[in-house]
């Protein structure tokens, strides 16, 4: 069964959006669109004339991401070991986004947890089937989650029980933006804004102060950090039962029904925080404070 509504394609309408500046006050933005990891990625470039070689190296970046993480390729690196349990010998880039899910997995006390796929699969096929998943099934799958059963070192990624399969779809997008920044970064832009489902944005933007990013309820301004934005109905599984695409692991919490985004330097971590935070009380989230992130609740408020 395919989602109602992609996570990524919902937050392109709802959620965060780059903001344009008066023409008269901008300084000249070149603007990249392609795909990427399930969604139209873009990319903005103040001050460029000759953005062609840009452009192209940028595709071709995104292109190694998706080979990597795309859940909606049959050769890419993920679909292959969920395919198979085992990844022998993954791109260094895979060892890095699952070293920093680790971090953001242990930081939210298993609330981001890659693993949740299985309960995705579960309900996407009873909702295809026009009945909710049964308790029995929900707590059999629910054995083969847990991020902690994923080992990973240079000479292969393994899953230690049978039915594990992953999604990185929490924290891909913003790791791809992170990618693109960089890349970017060491050919000397200095004045850029990328889109691979998160935002992150470099120098002052066409109009300064930094880059203006409307969110649900309000706006920022970004410079030199990221944002992503999250809700649990990004991607409608099962509508009528409201069934969305972020799981608490436990099975406890069915989830705010809120948006929630987080400013950080990395977008990948920005992009994690956010889809954990779903799952998370608000006093627990108060917490990533010292984990340099800043939460904003649909409602503009700070935690």
């Amino acid at each position: 069964m395919r989602a109602v509504l992609s996570r990524r394609r919902f937050l392109a309408i709802t959620g965060a959006a780059v903001v344009a500046g008066r023409v008269s006050d901008a300084a000249p933005v070149a603007r990249w669109q392609g795909p990427a990891l399930g969604t139209l990625a873009e990319v903005r470039l103040v001050g460029i004339e000759t953005p062609g070689p840009i452009f192209a190296a940028i595709e071709a970046e995104l292109g190694r991401i998706d080979r990597l993480f795309s859940l909606y390729r049959a050769d890419s690196a993920l679909v292959r070991l969920n395919r198979d349990g085992v990844l022998a010998r993954p791109d260094p880039a895979f060892l890095e986004l699952l070293t920093i899910a680790r971090s953001v997995h242990h930081a939210t006390e298993g609330a981001f947890d890659p693993t949740v796929q299985p309960l995705f699969a579960l309900h996407a096929k009873a909702a295809a089937e026009g009945r909710a998943a049964q308790a029995g099934d929900l707590e059999t799958v629910q054995r083969a989650v847990g991020f902690e059963r994923v080992t990973f070192n240079p000479q292969a990624v393994r899953f230690l029980r049978p039915g594990m399969a992953m999604t990185l779809n929490g924290i891909a997008q913003g790791y791809a933006s992170d990618r693109i920044a960089a890349l970017l970064r060491a050919q000397g832009q200095r004045d850029v804004m990328v889109n691979a489902g998160e935002v992150m944005a470099m120098g002052q933007g066409p109009t300064g102060p930094g880059w203006a990013v409307r969110l649900p309820g309000t706006e920022v301004r970004l410079r030199d950090q990221a944002v992503a934005t999250s809700h649990r109905m990004g991607t409608q599984i099962d509508a009528k039962r409201g069934i969305g695409h972020i799981f608490d692991p436990s099975l406890r919490n069915r989830g705010r029904d809120s948006f929630v985004s987080v400013v950080h330097d990395s977008a990948a971590i920005a992009d994690a925080i956010s889809t954990a935070s779903i799952v998370m009380e608000n006093k627990l989230l108060k917490s990533f404070d010292s984990f340099g992130a800043k939460i904003l609740l649909a409602d503009a408020k700070t935690l």
